[in-house]
């Protein structure tokens, strides 16, 4: 091997060294932002979830407990719905801007 392919050689290593770091770098930033999602939504869902217990508790007739429910019910849908949406939108920005380094070391070689 000459020099200029060793050089080569060390100029793509490090540019697919530096790949991987960004990526990992990436990536752990969305997780993190998922668990800080996560963490909100449960922390959220708990809340509700002890209000309307207390509601519940409160109510004086079958039908006010039904309707209690039935908004609680809706309420969790509407905030799973919601925040499933928030969560893949996150994960699609995450590997986007994940692969975006690796794609261009790629290209490059």
């Amino acid at each position: 091997m000459n020099a200029l392919n060793i050089e080569s050689l060390q100029n793509l290593s490090k540019q697919q060294l530096e790949a991987a770091t960004t990526f990992a770098s990436t990536l752990t930033k969305g997780l993190q932002e998922l668990a800080a999602e996560s963490a909100e939504y449960s922390k959220t869902s708990l809340a509700s979830g002890a209000e309307t217990v207390e509601k519940l508790l409160g109510a004086k007739s079958i039908e006010t407990a039904i309707q209690i429910q039935t908004d609680f019910a809706k309420s969790a849908l509407e905030g799973f719905v919601a925040r499933s949406t928030k969560f893949n939108e996150i994960v699609a920005k995450m590997a986007g801007e994940a692969f975006k380094p690796i794609t261009a070391a790629v290209t490059k070689s």
